[in-house]
């Protein structure tokens, strides 16, 4: 996994709690604080490591832990990837096109990179399918990139995700369409 991931995960850490809950999280891990710098790839096992130790130090579980991590990347990913946006996009345009654009320069950047593949299948305007696919088994991390999507385009009051297998696979479907907002 790339090591800006783990760079944003401190930094979140560190907001939502503070610096020695991150140090502690290290140690607990078996990590230090060395370990990442955003120019190199880790082994996916250090974020496994990290979200375990999260979950047994907050309660909550690890697929909440990816959902609110999710939510929390995007600001920073819509400010990297902002050359490749189009000024007219919607929550469900950034979607139907981040297999396209973000993925793709991401995989272009770096050979080791592998971010989820994203099939996507647009239904009709108002919603679409995400079919993700990715042996990381981090479906609840795309989940919590789509609530944070629609926060980012501020449609979060009308952007339904519904999980729609369950977020542990290396497959897992996602519902996401817009709703009326209720009169």
């Amino acid at each position: 996994m790339h090591g800006t991931i783990f760079t944003l995960l401190k930094r979140y850490v560190q907001t939502q709690y503070d610096h020695s809950t991150w140090i502690q999280l290290l140690e607990n891990s078996g990590l230090t604080a060395t370990d990442f710098d955003h120019k190199h790839v880790y082994p996916d096992e250090h974020m496994y490591r990290l979200v375990g130790q999260a979950a047994e130090m907050t309660g909550l579980s690890a697929d909440e832990l990816h959902e609110k991590f999710g939510e929390y990347l995007v600001p920073d990913l819509m400010y990297m990837y902002q050359r490749l946006l189009q000024p007219g996009w919607n929550t469900l345009d950034m979607i139907e096109h981040t297999e396209n654009t973000m993925h793709r320069q991401v995989r272009s950047e770096h050979a080791e990179n592998a971010p989820p593949v994203l099939n996507v299948t647009r239904i009709g305007p108002d919603e679409l399918f995400i079919d993700y696919v990715s042996k990381r088994r981090m479906g609840a991390l795309a989940v919590g990139i789509v609530r944070g999507l629609a926060k980012y385009f501020d449609e979060a009051d009308v952007i339904k995700v519904e999980p729609t297998t369950n977020e542990n696979g290396e497959e897992v479907r996602i519902r996401v369409r817009r709703i009326k907002p209720t009169a």
